[in-house]
């Protein structure tokens, strides 16, 4: 069997990271594939070092006919069983031909831009659902979760980010967006006065983040990290992973967290409730609430004993449901139902 994985991504985001770990594990896994993506230099390379033969594309707007033709020819050369296209820009420009089309989605998605495809993965239950009310055919709507990097890694010194060795120290990760809730965050630890944040991610509300941050008064005790090839060395140093997402259709970051078994705190948005078992896998509040936040990041802190065991209760979790051979034996049960 021949796929083609195509993306259209972005330069960072969770769904670049997570093609970037799942194609070369399929890779490993026997799975003959290509890649077509947006340009971006060190993606295709570390893609052609993992024997994946990688085209790269502008992908542009609408009027960009030279990547849509150019995506065809590819396609057509490569002359796939499978073509997998993630989110909707290469889904929607995927050309049609002997292939299956498979879409990926890690949100809730305008199907328009899914009409050519076969079957849809969605990778939580909620978006599975969300497929079935669309009108979608419930046997061609496939629920496979994501999987995360578990190298190992080495704790990133404190030092180095100019934070005190011995006090409590959060990590939050993700893009700076109103959808990740940070501001909830800052406001959170108001009510921590001895805990300090690592916030790792980038976006366009940096200035209005870092703003808030010095009028809540709590400046000195964040460090804005931008974007981070290190995230296990980071989680590694970290006493306390936080989630305070509006909107987070799955939660990698609550995966990231059980994989390096550090305590989860999450607000209660779509995906980290389907995962999270209150108590026992991490713990919930309520979407923009920063004092009900800030309380459950206080009982982790306060018991670090009771805080191991659910990180421990976590790891189990992702182990048996979400570890990487689990989800690319799905995946590659998906692409041989496809292809019958």
């Amino acid at each position: 069997m021949r796929v083609v994985q195509a993306m259209a991504g972005a330069a960072t985001g969770g769904a670049e990271e997570f093609f970037m770990r799942l194609v070369p594990a399929l890779s490993e896994s026997g799975v003959e594939q290509a890649a077509i993506i947006r340009r971006h230099q060190d993606r295709a390379k570390a893609l052609t070092q993992a024997g994946i033969a990688t085209r790269e594309f502008r992908f542009g707007g609408l009027l960009d006919l030279q990547s849509r033709l150019a995506y065809r020819e590819a396609v057509r050369q490569a002359s796939p069983d499978v073509v997998m296209t993630w989110m909707n820009r290469a889904s929607g420009l995927c050309p049609s031909g002997s292939h299956v089309q498979i879409g990926r989605l890690g949100g809730y998605y305008d199907l328009k831009y899914y009409r050519r495809c076969r079957h849809l993965v969605g990778n939580t239950k909620g978006i599975v659902d969300f497929l079935r009310q669309q009108g979608w055919p419930p046997d061609r709507a496939h629920y496979i979760s994501n999987f995360v990097d578990t190298r190992l890694a080495v704790a990133v010194p404190r030092a180095e980010l100019d934070t005190p060795p011995d006090v409590p120290l959060l990590l939050a990760l993700g893009r700076l967006h109103p959808n990740k809730a940070f501001d909830v965050l800052i406001e959170a630890l108001v009510d921590l006065p001895e805990t300090w944040l690592w916030l790792a991610g980038e976006g366009h509300l940096r200035d209005l983040l870092e703003n808030h941050a010095r009028d809540r008064g709590v400046a000195d005790r964040i460090r804005f990290l931008g974007w981070r090839k290190d995230v296990g060395g980071l989680l590694a140093a970290a006493d306390v992973l936080v989630c305070p997402s509006r909107h987070e259709p799955l939660g990698n970051v609550v995966l990231e967290g059980w994989a390096r078994s550090v305590p989860v705190v999450a607000a209660a948005s779509q995906g980290p409730t389907e995962l999270i078992v209150e108590g026992e896998t991490g713990l919930l509040a309520p979407v923009d609430d920063g004092r009900a936040l800030a309380r459950q990041i206080s009982a982790v802190l306060a018991d670090r004993e009771a805080a191991a065991v659910m990180a421990g209760q976590a790891l189990a979790a992702y182990e048996g449901r979400f570890g990487r051979d689990t989800i690319v034996a799905q995946y590659r049960e998906l692409f041989d139902l496809a292809v019958r």
